[in-house]
C-alpha cells in the first residue's frame, strides 16, 4: 500500500518537467491523479506511462490561467472519485514582466 492510496490528487503542469514527476510518483504511491497541462500530446504521454505501471491517473487539457479549465479540472476530479484531497499548483503561468521580487500585488493577481 503506497502512502497516497485513496487520495485524490490535482497536479498542474503535469505534461512534462517537475509536473510529470509528481504525477508518475503520486501515481506510484497510489493517488488518483487528475493531470492538466497545455500540451495534450505530451500531458497524454505521461499518462500513458502511469497507466502502463498500474496506476491511475487522467489527462485534463487546458490552462490554469483561465478560471473555467480549473474548475473543469476539480469537477472531473470529484465526478470521477468524489473527493479531492491535494492540489499541487505547479504549472508556471506568469509572464515575465520583471523579477517576482518587484512584481506588486496586482500584476501578481
Amino acid at each position: 500500500m503506497g502512502r497516497l492510496e485513496g487520495k485524490v490528487a490535482i497536479v498542474t503542469g503535469a505534461s512534462s518537467g517537475m509536473g510529470a514527476a509528481i504525477t508518475k510518483r503520486f501515481a506510484e504511491e497510489g493517488a488518483n491523479v487528475i493531470a492538466i497541462a497545455r500540451r495534450k500530446e505530451k500531458l497524454q504521454g505521461v499518462i500513458d506511462e502511469v497507466t502502463k505501471k498500474g496506476g491511475t491517473a487522467i489527462a485534463v487539457s487546458g490552462d490554469v490561467s483561465k478560471e473555467e479549465d480549473v474548475k473543469n479540472a476539480v469537477k472531473t476530479a470529484v465526478d470521477t472519485f468524489g473527493k479531492l484531497d491535494i492540489v499541487v499548483n505547479n504549472a508556471g503561468s506568469l509572464d515575465r514582466v520583471a523579477p517576482v521580487g518587484d512584481l506588486d500585488d496586482k500584476t501578481w493577481e
